[in-house]
């Protein structure tokens, strides 16, 4: 595929057929995704594929209980777990919320029946975290992680299949690394499910350039392009 095509029509999918995916093919798309950048190409990655039953069930049934929190702030209005986010109205929310359980038969009720489940590990020993110190919540260390899960998936498509990063089980990291025998250095920076797509989407909507950019300032002009 044309790279800016892939780029540009590459979204999240989340419901698949029952087609297998290959090891060899799946062996492919990680091949490629190895030379995503990384801070003093540390490659400070480790993948698990999860292909027992019973491991994965227990993983879906972990998910399960965020992605119903994630609904219940989501429709009081919050961003969820925003790091912004008054804690108050968390907890107002969520007790009000208390019991939801999702849609059925989504993407949460259906994680441990994914063709291709991958957890992605991050090694701590090897992340420069440069706003480790700061008093804010920290993201820097990702950079040297996150790349390769995005090329993981750009990787995916050019194999014909689709995919999603999801983050909701790092809410259960102690009990994820038990089940996945993770030493204390790993932590998780996300689980991938990847599929042969239902439905690719083609046609992705989002802000405008203009939108997030600006000339010299935060709050500068924005930056002009041909689409203004």
């Amino acid at each position: 595929m044309d790279l800016i095509e892939t780029l540009r029509s590459t979204g999240a999918v989340r419901d698949f057929t029952d087609e297998p995916v290959d090891d060899a093919v799946l062996a492919r798309v990680l091949d490629t995704a190895r030379f995503a950048p990384s801070g003093a190409n540390a490659q400070a990655w480790r993948v698990v594929v999860v292909k027992d039953q019973q491991i994965r069930s227990r993983l879906r049934d972990l998910y399960s209980p965020g992605w119903a929190d994630y609904l219940t702030l989501t429709a009081a209005g919050l961003r969820p777990w925003s790091p912004v986010n008054d804690r108050a109205a968390e907890r107002e929310a969520l007790s009000a919320g208390a019991g939801h359980t999702g849609e059925p038969g989504g993407f949460a009720a259906h994680l441990d029946t994914v063709p291709v489940l991958l957890m992605v590990f991050a090694d701590l020993a090897q992340l420069a975290a440069v706003d480790r110190d700061l008093d804010r919540y920290t993201f820097a260390g990702g950079a040297s992680v996150y790349p390769f899960v995005w090329s993981l998936l750009l990787a995916a498509r050019a194999e014909g299949l689709g995919g999603v990063l999801t983050t909701m089980l790092i809410r259960q990291e102690d009990e994820v690394k038990r089940l996945l025998a993770a030493p204390p250095q790993l932590a998780l920076a996300a689980a991938v499910a990847l599929g042969h797509p239902v439905h690719q989407p083609t046609r992705l909507r989002r802000g405008s350039v203009a939108s997030f950019t600006t000339v010299d300032r935060v709050d500068g002009t924005p930056l002009p392009t041909e689409n203004n």
